[in-house]
């Protein structure tokens, strides 16, 4: 619960530090002087991307806590496999043999979202996180019944 108090709060101040600089961007086009217009411009556009940043990865954590619940439910979620080194981390060795063990089951049933979405778990704990999360994607199209990304 900590963890999405933290995100909230972190994107409400986000917000309004793009609200700032939107209003800024504003002041500074009212000034008249090209430069200044030109600046001011950019400075109103910066905060649109950021919001757009902000929603895509707003939805996608929602939408793998949504998973994450359906298959809990089910009794499906991996459970606790790795091993830990002394520090709490998880140890490499084992992580890579519960990766191996998740890609063979995925790829025995290519189109079963549960089966992607263990297979990103295992990514994470690979410490592969750019394969965690179009894993995790493509479990979430699976799921929702759109076209899945290559």
């Amino acid at each position: 619960m900590g963890g999405k108090i933290t995100y909230f709060f972190l994107a409400t101040v986000l917000v309004i530090v793009f609200g700032v600089v939107a209003l800024e961007g504003v002041l500074l086009m009212l000034t008249g002087e090209p430069a200044a217009m030109g600046m001011g411009a950019v400075a109103f556009l910066l905060p649109g991307v950021g919001v757009w940043f902000l929603w895509h990865n707003t939805r996608f954590a929602r939408d793998a806590h949504r998973l994450a619940r359906e298959l809990e439910a089910e009794d499906g979620l991996p459970a606790e496999e790795s091993r830990r080194t002394a520090g709490g981390r998880i140890d490499r060795d084992a992580a890579d043999e519960i990766f191996a063990m998740r890609r063979a089951e995925t790829e025995d049933s290519p189109d079963d979202w549960r089966c992607w979405f263990r297979l990103a778990v295992a990514y994470h704990d690979a410490r592969d996180t750019p394969r965690a999360r179009k894993a995790m994607q493509r479990a979430i199209a699976l799921h929702d019944g759109r076209p899945a990304p290559a």
